[in-house]
């Protein structure tokens, strides 16, 4: 759901993991960073999603995300690292950055210079695909 949070996540999640879910592709975190949030409560908001899937035995796909500069360098890294650690942790499936090749270039992002563009898109959804595909083929 485009703008929400880790918090948002965390909240939907039931209804998310209602039915028959195979396969989940876990990609907040963005908006944390944007509006300055603390990473240990993303790490923990993070840290109960996963929890949920792994309770209902529902493989999972953590695509990282970065934070923008503005927030320090000791902010950047904390942020980068709940990926890592998580990923490491529960050992699911790393993205380590969702817009690699997309986060910076005005070409492939919409106006607001955040959004990626319909090119930009393609290219973000050709990394997913890389680490989807293959999950997607593995027995449950």
């Amino acid at each position: 759901m485009s703008g929400d949070t880790t918090a948002g996540g965390v909240r939907r999640l039931d209804w998310s993991l209602d039915g028959d879910v195979r396969l989940l592709v876990v990609a907040l975190g963005g908006n944390d960073a944007l509006r300055g949030l603390p990473p240990r409560d993303m790490k923990k908001n993070l840290a109960a999603i996963l929890d949920r899937a792994r309770e209902r035995k529902v493989p999972v796909i953590l695509a990282g995300m970065e934070a923008p500069p503005n927030n320090g360098a000791d902010y950047t890294r904390e942020f980068r690292n709940v990926y890592s650690e998580l990923a490491a942790e529960y050992k699911v499936t790393l993205i380590p950055f969702l817009l690699q090749g997309v986060a910076g270039d005005a070409s492939l992002n919409q106006a607001d210079g955040i959004h990626p563009n319909v090119r930009g898109a393609e290219i973000v959804a050709d990394l997913v695909w890389k680490e989807l595909e293959p999950a997607l083929r593995r027995p449950n």
